[in-house]
């Protein structure tokens, strides 16, 4: 008995001994797992530092913005702003009459309107519009067989909508031209086409008027229709909402992609003297997705972004705030946090392709007001195919979604103010000619487009928030930004209609071409 009881005793010391390892084993992964976590954390608190955006630095890209709208005016590459003349004097106001057509050329699809006006405001465009697929051939074929295609389906278009008031080919009728490619505007009516993107490689059109060869293709079908203007969707975009709102002074876009273009003095274009409008000003493109600072908020995610994208060292203001980017730049975040933690509990090879997180979905996720977040559980589950996702990644997922967002939101706003502020319509004066009670009274309109000022109601609110802290709420109750609906299309065929006239004399802005 006595040999029985000390063996008993020796294995239960055994046992006490292995659970004590097994504790201690425990209690050092537990350990270890906290450590891991806090720096996942201090990972966090490093992008809240980074990209924070107080009041006083916005401020100060409200002032790099409109310095540098004032050198991009005085020469060209004088700034990282473009400042490209449209040579647009004229917007639509309600007066217009008659029915104008529109193509808007952007990609692998086009479209085409036709809009009837009669000659008074109106907040509903009566309008028909029919899209088209580009087959892939003629995406690297010529010029002739793109536009030849295109001319065959506007004719048909055309066709099809006058057939019951009778279709008559000797009928004149006039078309705005959208095109969403980098064009050097030499006209109103008039463009080179400096290169094609979204896969289009058509050799023989780069370097020629991209209008010229739409107009040469609708006299070889035998369709009656001159190309009155050629613009892009930002300037559609202020022409639709002055049609619905005279206050309307600049348009901003901020979907996949940014930009803005807003209405100048002509007699402040200095890089273009002798300009002459029979309006005084003239719309500008700004191509403001170029803008750069060095009061940006910038961190390794986005030089790092930057270095491995397409066109490194350009767009540096679009790469922190458009929909093009704000899902990868939250991907790159949750990549680095997942190699200072296994914080899904399983590697997934997934979260280093770039670009799979696009911000549609981040957007879903961030505005996931579920109490256990299952929205971004299943998202995040389904996109890297982990089998789970802890609730306390979820709430970290979301965290993330919010810093860049609300970065990305402010810093439009600041942009913005900054186009106010070059306007003299941000409550003082660049100049100090007016005092800030004479400015404070004017209201100001801005016409937006695009899904995440549209869709994405957190990047709204910050952008919202934003304006009010940089203007104080007494001038931003004067501010009014005011969503439209297809500038690219319905803002190409009002200033179809706002341009239609009979041929203008010389010195006019549309025979005035660049120095």
């Amino acid at each position: 008995m006595g040999r029985i009881g000390v063996g008993a005793m020796a294995v239960v010391g055994l046992v006490a001994v292995a659970a004590v390892a097994v504790a201690g084993v425990a209690v050092g992964r537990r350990v270890r797992s906290g450590r891991r976590w806090r720096r996942v954390l201090g990972v966090l608190r490093e992008l809240e530092e980074a990209y924070e955006t107080p009041v006083a630095r916005l401020r100060q890209v409200v002032d790099a913005m409109a310095v540098e709208m004032h050198a991009g005016l005085a020469s060209e590459g004088g700034s990282k702003l473009k400042m490209l003349l449209t040579f647009v004097d004229t917007l639509p106001n309600g007066d217009e009459k008659g029915i104008y057509y529109a193509l808007d050329l952007g990609g692998t699809d086009f479209r085409v309107l036709q809009v009837q006006l009669g000659g008074r405001r109106s907040s509903i465009l009566p309008h028909s519009v029919e899209q088209q697929s580009i087959p892939q051939d003629l995406m690297t074929s010529t010029s002739e067989d793109l536009f030849d295609f295109i001319a065959t389906s506007l004719k048909e278009f055309v066709e099809r909508k006058e057939n019951s008031s009778g279709y008559s080919p000797e009928k004149r009728r006039e078309l705005g031209f959208t095109v969403s490619f980098p064009v050097k505007q030499t006209s109103v009516s008039s463009g080179i086409l400096m290169r094609w993107t979204r896969g289009f490689a058509i050799h023989d059109t780069v370097g020629k008027d991209i209008a010229e060869s739409l107009q040469l293709a609708l006299t070889r079908n035998g369709l009656n229709m001159r190309v009155v203007v050629l613009v892009n969707d930002t300037v559609g975009t202020l022409a639709l909402g002055h049609y619905h709102d005279p206050d309307t002074v600049a348009s901003v876009v901020i979907g996949t992609g940014t930009n803005a273009c807003y209405v100048e003095r002509t007699d402040a274009i200095i890089k273009c003297q002798g300009l002459v409008t029979t309006s005084g000003f003239m719309v500008v493109n700004m191509e403001w997705g170029s803008f750069w600072s060095s009061h940006l908020p910038r961190t390794s995610y986005d030089i790092d972004l930057d270095a491995e994208s397409p066109n490194p060292n350009e767009q540096g203001f679009e790469k922190m705030i458009s929909g093009m980017y704000l899902g990868e730049i939250v991907r790159r975040v949750i990549l680095r946090m997942s190699q200072e933690s296994d914080i899904f509990s399983a590697f997934s090879s997934k979260l280093s392709i770039p670009f799979i997180l696009r911000t549609p979905l981040m957007a879903a996720m961030h505005e996931d007001n579920s109490p256990d977040l299952r929205e971004v559980d299943e998202k995040w589950r389904q996109m890297l195919e982990v089998p789970e996702v802890p609730k306390k990644v979820r709430k970290l997922i979301v965290k993330v979604c919010d810093v860049v967002t609300r970065r990305a939101a402010r810093l439009a706003a600041a942009g913005i103010v900054g186009i106010l502020k070059k306007t003299g319509r941000d409550g003082g004066s660049i100049t100090g000619s007016r005092s800030r009670g004479d400015a404070r009274m004017r209201r100001t309109v801005v016409a937006i487009e695009g899904s995440l000022y549209t869709s994405y109601t957190m990047f709204r609110e910050y952008l919202h928030e934003a304006l009010r802290e940089i203007l104080g709420e007494n001038i931003a109750q004067h501010l009014v930004l005011e969503v439209t609906e297809d500038g690219s299309g319905l803002g190409a065929a009002l200033l179809a209609a706002s341009h239609s006239s009979t041929p203008l004399p010389p010195n006019t802005v549309d025979s005035v071409q660049m120095p």
